[in-house]
């Protein structure tokens, strides 16, 4: 999969690349044929004096200048257009696949890693449609040159006619170093990127703790190795070009000294010599480009394989071909489920009802919330919604109907009220009810340009409070048939709390809501308790009940 959506992004851009090269290609022809115009000048108009002939191919110089100007432009527009179309198609496919409900990527690194392939990695693979045009542009300078002087002289000709594969070759067998440094570049650089990523998102906690000096020491370290792994490429690219222009040096000099011989000798005119000493300066420009090209490609291959890589991730969960029901009631039921800390656990969660969940240890909380939300499938036993097994369901389609709100949820940059109807189906009304019912009305009014204030990247101009508020609302907006809230209070001071436990309950009346929390005021509103208690369910019932019968309960919630 990874590799036809590289074969379709870089394909996708044929007729550019196409048009491109076709005026890349006069244009380098039309170059070519400058030192050989100027050789017909001074053997037709200015040896033999005539000053018609003079005017008349000084006109056609200008012709073909005009001819270069033309071709030039609109082919270098051509081609970067390509390479920015075929990088944006990369880019997006590579979003969509981060994004895709059935997940698969995370195991890949950091995110910021991922963030690295889908900038960098994307733009070197658009940028192979640039080198194609300039590889074809050299090929044609390389042979109308190499016809040139076959007219000037066969032996000029023959020497550039075989020794230009020979220099190619050698070319293309110099970039195999680069191309495995380069792709540890890309990798290290990656690694440092989701590092630094990390970092910054958990500053406030580094900085809460006093691990600063840690994580400078462990960002140090990635960066370290990103730079000693960007010196080695370096140091390949160094070598690959240094030693490509020492072997186009040897080989210009070879056809100029070939010329000169036969010019020596009066096997060519001087109108000749000077046309293949002029061909044979400029042939150093395609000949750099080949050079070049092959640079590009070798860092192209080793982007290309990353991005391949994570095109080509296995999914976290199959999709499922069943069809749930219209409408959604929202029985939620777990049948013997055991993941990772749970144990054979036994959930039933009725149309309309709010349940609560208290779980002892965070790690059966995270697992529970997991299996619900499909991020992964259960070892053994099914989570059923309306009487459906999810691993039979498509995850995009199970996330339209059950929404799973973790704690952690971030924030987008934009504005509050983009924020909270980013999920929603309908604007208006609901956005406004379910900022109520989660306070974030409040939040609103406490900004500058209230629910249109801007929030910046991941809501870090906003309190822990305020942002757990507005990423609440933004849940409930979403009005899915069935809500899994994870602690969506934990920063809220406890009046705040008990006012938006209420709003929660009035504002979710007759669709199913599951809230995985230890807060003593939302679970004050469930209809009943699920405690889950080394990995398993040990009772249910009414929270007030729950607190007389275990000590365990009691600890967990009001500690």
């Amino acid at each position: 999969m990874g590799r036809d959506v590289l074969r379709r992004a870089v394909e996708g851009q044929r007729r550019d690349v196409v048009l491109a090269s076709l005026l890349a290609a006069g244009h380098q022809a039309g170059e070519a044929l400058v030192p050989v115009l100027i050789g017909l000048v001074i053997d037709r108009a200015v040896a033999e004096g005539e000053g018609g002939a003079l005017w008349l191919w000084i006109g056609v110089l200008a012709v073909v200048y005009v001819g270069l100007s033309f071709s030039f432009r609109h082919g270098a527009r051509l081609s970067e257009r390509a390479a920015v179309a075929a990088a944006h198609e990369l880019r997006t496919a590579l979003v969509g696949r981060v994004l895709h409900p059935a997940g698969g990527t995370e195991a890949l690194g950091l995110p910021g890693a991922l963030v690295n392939t889908t900038t960098e990695d994307a733009k070197r693979v658009g940028a192979v449609n640039v080198a194609v045009m300039e590889a074809v542009a050299a090929l044609a300078a390389l042979s109308v040159s190499a016809v040139a002087l076959l007219w000037i002289s066969v032996p000029l000709g023959l020497v550039v006619l075989l020794g230009t594969p020979l220099l190619l070759w050698l070319s293309h067998l110099l970039s195999k170093p680069l191309e495995r440094r380069s792709e540890a570049e890309q990798e290290r650089a990656g690694q440092a990127s989701g590092v630094a990523a990390d970092l910054v998102a958990g500053l406030r906690v580094l900085k809460g703790i006093g691990a600063e000096s840690a994580a400078v020491a462990r960002y140090r370290s990635a960066s370290r190795a990103s730079l000693d792994a960007t010196l080695r490429a370096t140091r390949a690219q160094a070598w690959q070009k240094g030693m490509t222009l020492a072997l186009t040096g040897v080989f210009i000099a070879l056809v100029a000294l070939t010329g000169g011989r036969l010019a020596a000798a009066g096997d060519i005119s001087l109108g000749g010599l000077v046309s293949a000493v002029g061909l044979a300066l400029f042939l150093l420009g395609p000949l750099e480009v080949v050079g070049w090209v092959n640079s590009e490609l070798a860092q192209g291959r080793s982007s290309a394989a990353r991005i391949a890589k994570v095109l080509a991730a296995p999914p976290a969960v199959e999709p499922g071909p069943g069809v749930l029901p219209v409408p959604v009631r929202g029985h939620v039921r777990l049948r013997g489920v055991s993941y990772a800390a749970l144990h054979d656990i036994d959930l039933d969660a009725a149309p309309g009802e709010l349940l609560g969940v208290v779980a002892t240890d965070p790690a059966d909380a995270l697992a529970l919330l997991g299996c619900l939300g499909r991020v992964a499938d259960p070892d053994a036993g099914t989570v059923e919604l309306d009487g459906l097994a999810l691993t039979t369901l498509d995850p995009a389609e199970i996330r339209k109907v059950l929404l799973v709100a973790g704690h952690d949820a971030d924030l987008f940059e934009g504005t509050v009220t983009s924020n909270v109807s980013a999920a929603a189906d309908r604007t208006g009304g609901i956005v406004a009810v379910a900022m109520a019912a989660a306070g974030a009305d409040e939040v609103a009014g406490a900004l500058p340009h209230g629910a249109g204030t801007t929030v910046t990247e991941r809501g870090r101009s906003l309190s822990g409070g305020q942002r757990q508020r507005v990423a609440l609302a933004r849940a409930l907006a979403a009005d899915a048939p069935v809500l899994v809230l994870h602690d969506p209070t934990t920063a809220v001071d406890t009046v705040t709390e008990a006012r938006m436990a209420d709003a929660v309950r009035e504002f979710r009346r007759g669709r199913t809501t599951i809230l995985v929390t230890t807060s003593p005021a939302l679970l004050a509103v469930t209809d009943r308790v699920v405690l889950v208690q080394d990995g398993r369910v040990t009772d249910t019932a009414p929270h007030a009940e729950l607190v007389q019968r275990h000590g365990s309960y009691r600890t967990a919630v009001f500690a």
